[in-house]
């Protein structure tokens, strides 16, 4: 099958089912033996919370992979004043971090306060209060997650973030209607962006969160959207004869990397946001697609067949000499940079089998993560710790993610139907 084949049936294999009103679950699959246990008591309350603010930060910090939380049907004791904790209970129970808290209702705000502690040195290691409104304890907790893994691991945590995704369902009388939809980075509070009765494909977030660029079939002929998230107006980009596909944004967020066949095969263009003005970046009479920038906006990655088949390859964005990336394998597509620029993830595919994998710009050695037959999509989280993809899983498709060493595994599922193309959001 060609690469160019292999493109339009990316576009096509948007026909699939979904219940869209479903919320994602995450289930780990493959855990790591190194996970640091903690416990994370209940906090007092003087009221009772519409979320559970605990039970958010027991399953961010679970399904990281790095946590091992404490059961609470195990605990010894519920304190919630740093006065009360007896460290010897907890160290009895094997745990090396205990977190209490309390949660005060002050006239409708409400006061969280939480401290960490080392339970075998028997010392805080850090305190930390905020009052919020009743909408934003959700999100507060997810803070708090962040707060706790970058104190225990020194990376940035990613809980706060969300994901961008593709969906389809049939209704009852059989038409198709596909929606981009815009979720938390644990599949709760799920938005639908854009609808459409054609496919919807490619979804990629600026950089500062608050767009997301996209393609459309919606006039029977794929076009470039960019829809702002607060608002929800949107603008069309290109609508040019042919493929307008895969758009990706600058850094800067002023231009648009995208693949093009306006002048014939499909090629590699910058478009400028500002003045609308188009730069043609690769020539070839292969297929060039799927462009992604490095952190530093200096250059571009893209997938192309002009060597046989399809392989990863990296062009200055100014212009200039292209260099092959990837040489290992029969298929090296879809690449994107880590946000420190030391990664590259991709789809690599030996003898039919589709996975994701990893490559360490400093040494171009590829670790294989996934073991999947046919995995796409791969988008790295914000703090580089794991990465989004998505996975054919028996009959049905899902989103899955791997940590970058490959020892920790998820996957997010809906609770009926499929979903495709996620992307991370910053």
């Amino acid at each position: 099958m060609t690469f160019f084949k292999s493109y339009i049936l990316v576009i096509l294999s948007c026909l699939f089912s979904l219940n869209a009103n479903a919320e994602l679950t995450i289930e780990i699959t493959q855990g790591t033996d190194s996970a640091v246990p903690i416990a994370i008591v209940p906090f007092s309350s003087s009221a009772r919370l519409p979320v559970n603010i605990v039970d958010i930060i027991k399953s961010d910090l679970s399904h990281s992979g790095y946590f091992k939380v404490l059961d609470e049907r195990k605990m010894l004791a519920r304190p919630s004043q740093a006065g009360k904790v007896r460290f010897r209970n907890w160290q009895a129970l094997g745990q090396d971090y205990l977190v209490i808290g309390q949660v005060r209702d002050e006239r409708g705000r409400f006061k969280i306060n939480f401290q960490l502690f080392d339970v075998y040195k028997g010392e805080q290691l850090m305190g930390y209060h905020m009052t919020v409104g009743a909408r934003e304890l959700r999100r507060s907790a997810h803070h708090i997650s962040n707060i706790i893994y970058e104190k225990l691991t020194g990376l940035k945590g990613a809980f706060n973030t969300r994901i961008a995704y593709i969906t389809s369902f049939r209704k009852k009388n059989g038409r198709q209607i596909y929606k981009l939809e815009v979720a938390d980075a644990d599949g709760f509070n799920p938005k639908t962006i854009a609808s459409s009765r054609e496919p919807l494909m490619s979804p990629a977030w600026s950089p500062d969160g608050k767009k997301i660029a996209y393609v459309s079939f919606e006039k029977k002929s794929s076009a470039i959207f960019i829809q702002d998230l607060a608002t929800g107006k949107r603008s069309q980009v290109t609508k040019f004869r042919g493929i307008n596909g895969a758009p990706a944004w600058s850094p800067n967020g002023g231009q648009l990397a995208l693949t093009l066949s306006k002048d014939g095969s499909p090629d590699i263009y910058v478009l400028t946001l500002a003045n609308q003005s188009l730069r043609k970046l690769t020539k070839s009479y292969g297929i060039d697609t799927e462009p992604s920038w490095s952190p530093d906006g200096r250059n571009i990655v893209f997938t192309s067949d002009r060597g046989g088949k399809p392989q990863l390859y990296l062009i200055p964005s100014s212009g200039g000499r292209v260099k092959r990336l990837t040489f290992d394998g029969d298929y090296n597509a879809k690449g994107s940079f880590s946000r420190d620029g030391k990664h590259l993830t991709m789809v690599h595919a030996n003898r039919g089998d589709y996975r994701i994998a990893v490559m360490d710009m400093a040494t171009r050695s590829i670790d294989i993560l996934t073991r999947g037959k046919l995995d796409e999509s791969p988008s790295f989280a914000p703090n580089g710790s794991m990465i989004l993809y998505s996975t054919k899983f028996g009959k049905t498709s899902a989103l899955a993610a791997v940590s970058t060493d490959g020892r920790m595994h998820q996957r997010l599922a809906f609770s009926r139907g499929k979903v495709r193309e996620p992307a991370w959001s910053p």
